[in-house]
């Protein structure tokens, strides 16, 4: 396996979540970033002790003039100069507009060079079913689709975003076709997807994706794998950092013409299959599902480690076994894993059982094995 990095020198403005310990946000995407060679300007939207998902945690959120406080600082220090942005969780309709104004300012900055600044976006609002932002959020982040590239929404935000009810393919492809109809966002990639399907297999979750055309019609690739029946927290915003160098590599491999196109939309003559944005999904797939199985193995151990640790009156203590439970679902990010996020997004193409076209675009079957399988959720 080769050392060299997979894109060139790249400056991330990663705006998200942080939490003292643990591996969610930008303490999960700035590893990730950072590992492939990337250099990140890391803006925080809060300052946890933990992730909610423990259900208690200390800290603050970070408000909305803060947070273009911090981006004028960079600013006024010329420290502005970003070829991309990561944007996650925000906390609040009003910061998700200072993310915007933020994001908007960086595109004009970059609009007499077509292809030199893209902004990745995850609207982090909900899932199953449930949204965990104020509902004002909700509007706030439909405003802010124009401006992105390429969207990274669950199965339940791709709802809300499209206001279509996803429930088999037919709807799947509306709510893609809407997305790019509304706010005319060059690329779209819903993560997972868990259908009543004749090619959805039962304990199989798909990644859905579409880049379109020059006319807007979408350009829509399926992924589907097998998933690992653990709880795992911070994959989306891994995800969504693998996302970023992935999309960029693709680009810089496809054509010299391509990096210099706007939004990086590829020509009409160009298959879903064969789009960057496909490709990309391909590669973070393969480095997720080698993460998530390390972290799947080793979860019993910590569970058993921190329990034998307790009081024996704790162990019989639900709010103390959660916070166990949480603790071990962390994602496990060592020197091995490191290692993994390089070496893995060489050898997916192994993993391809078929590719196949059907109604709506291309379905590409993923047979990872049972026990590295992987799960996207954010």
């Amino acid at each position: 396996m080769s050392d060299a990095l997979p894109v060139p020198d790249t400056r991330v403005l990663a705006v998200a979540s942080h939490v003292v310990s643990g591996y969610v946000g930008n303490k999960i995407a700035v590893f990730v970033l950072q590992s492939l060679g990337c250099d990140v300007a890391a803006l925080n939207t809060v300052q946890f002790s933990n992730h909610t998902g423990y259900k208690q945690w200390k800290g603050t959120r970070v408000s909305a003039q803060e947070i273009m406080e911090l981006y004028e600082g960079l600013k006024q220090s010329y420290l502005d100069d970003f070829d991309m942005m990561l944007s996650g969780y925000i906390p609040g309709a009003e910061a998700v507009n200072t993310v915007g104004q933020i994001g908007r300012e960086l595109k004009q900055k970059a609009a007499e060079t077509p292809g030199k600044f893209f902004w990745v976006l995850d609207p982090v609002m909900g899932d199953n079913g449930r949204l965990y932002v104020s509902e004002e959020v909700v509007p706030a982040y439909k405003k802010l689709l124009h401006d992105a590239d390429l969207i990274l929404p669950n199965q339940f935000e791709a709802e809300l975003l499209s206001e279509c009810k996803i429930h088999d393919m037919d709807s799947l492809h509306k709510a893609i076709q809407a997305m790019h109809d509304k706010y005319q966002v060059p690329h779209i990639v819903i993560t997972s997807v868990n259908l009543e399907a004749p090619d959805h297999p039962p304990s199989h979750l798909s990644v859905v994706g579409s880049s379109m055309t020059s006319t807007g019609q979408a350009r829509f690739f399926k992924i589907v794998f097998p998933s690992i029946d653990c709880y795992f927290s911070g994959t989306g915003d891994m995800f969504g950092a693998l996302m970023v160098i992935r999309m960029r590599e693709a680009v810089y491999n496809a054509n010299d013409s391509l990096r210099h196109t706007a939004s990086w939309l590829s020509d009409d003559s160009v298959s879903a299959v064969e789009l960057p944005l496909a490709r990309a999904a391909e590669k973070v797939l393969a480095s997720m599902h080698e993460v998530l199985s390390k972290t799947c193995e080793g979860m019993r151990g910590v569970v058993d480690r921190t329990l034998t640790e307790m009081r024996p009156q704790d162990r019989a203590n639900d709010t103390k076994v959660h916070l166990a439970k949480s603790k071990a679902a962390e994602l496990q990010l060592n020197n091995r894993n490191r290692r993994v996020l390089n070496k893995s997004a060489y050898s997916l193409f192994c993993f391809f059982e078929s590719i196949c076209e059907y109604p709506h675009g291309i379905l590409i079957h993923i047979p990872l094995p049972a026990k590295s399988s992987a799960v996207i959720s954010p």
